[in-house]
């Protein structure tokens, strides 16, 4: 498949793009990691497993959506992105694909996952998708993340909406619950994200991109990075002290966040220079397995009973 024709900034295009471009402007990796959340949202909303149908239409419908955000999230920053080493290769920053296509694909994705929660899920989960699309593509793609050095903290709120998305999708009602597994990935998303940043701070500088490792410098930001870490350990004991979780939960918790807490300190001792990266990778793996836990020590408590 190749594009039409076009002017002005896609003129120069002289690259053919296809299906494997659409996938990658959806950021699949990132988005597999929000639908795993989401699903563990569902499943911890009911004693027992939700209904499928609402399950599969749910997963859908909110996938479709995160890959229009990253999709606009793509547009927004191609300029960006073509700064970058990392993202250099994208298929609008190496100008494979003209802006108007991805454009074109983002909203059609985006129409499709919401439409398809109102439709077979329920409204409350389709606002709330809306609103963290907009939240992430325009409130902090377009705003924050060139405004502001916090702009990973006040943008976090967007990402953090899966697990409650999947809450919602299966009970129709917001709870306490839901908000706290919001607040998990809330206050893990600084410290995975300013890992990364601390790794890539000469790109970021590069770009003009306001990231604190640029503004206030590494060792600040390490600083961050290790105070941000414990207030991640804090809140992911919230579940425990509430009931949410039992001892299941408990002690595999306080294992991975003995894990985490050492990478975290490797990062601001400052001593190691793969510290950032690895910390970031182990980040991933760490916020998966929190949710497998809460998850396994869900159905355990109900096995129990």
């Amino acid at each position: 498949m190749t594009p039409a024709v076009v002017t002005g900034a896609d003129s120069a295009l002289t690259q053919g793009w296809g299906l494997r471009d659409l996938i990658t402007l959806c950021k699949p990796r990132v988005v597999l990691v929000m639908l795993v959340c989401a699903l563990v949202g569902m499943a911890l909303a009911r004693p027992v497993l939700p209904s499928l149908a609402v399950v599969i239409y749910g997963l859908v419908g909110i996938g479709l959506a995160a890959g229009g955000a990253a999709a606009f999230n793509h547009v927004v920053d191609r300029r960006l992105d073509a700064l970058m080493l990392r993202t250099s290769r994208r298929p609008l920053a190496a100008r494979r694909m003209p802006s108007s296509v991805a454009l074109a694909w983002a909203t059609l994705l985006s129409v499709a996952g919401i439409g398809l929660l109102a439709w077979q899920v329920n409204a409350l989960t389709a606002w709330l998708t809306l609103g963290s699309l907009i939240g992430y593509a325009l409130v902090y793609t377009a705003f924050l993340k060139h405004a502001t050095p916090q702009n990973i903290v006040i943008g976090g709120v967007a990402g953090a909406a899966p697990p409650l998305l999947g809450w919602t999708a299966v009970t129709g009602q917001l709870g306490p619950e839901p908000l706290l597994l919001m607040l998990i990935i809330f206050a893990w998303t600084p410290p995975h994200f300013w890992a990364l940043a601390l790794h890539k701070r000469e790109e970021y500088a590069r770009a003009g991109v306001p990231m604190l490792p640029v503004t206030h410098g590494e060792a600040f930001t390490r600083l961050q990075v290790w105070l941000y870490g414990w207030l991640t350990v804090a809140v992911t004991l919230l579940p425990f002290a509430i009931g949410m979780s039992g001892a299941v939960y408990l002690v595999g918790v306080m294992v991975l966040n003995a894990r985490f807490m050492w990478w975290n300190f490797r990062v601001w001792r400052g001593r190691d220079p793969r510290a950032p990266l690895a910390a970031f990778w182990f980040s991933i793996r760490y916020i998966l397995a929190l949710f497998g836990l809460l998850l396994l020590d869900h159905y355990a408590m109900g096995l129990a009973w």
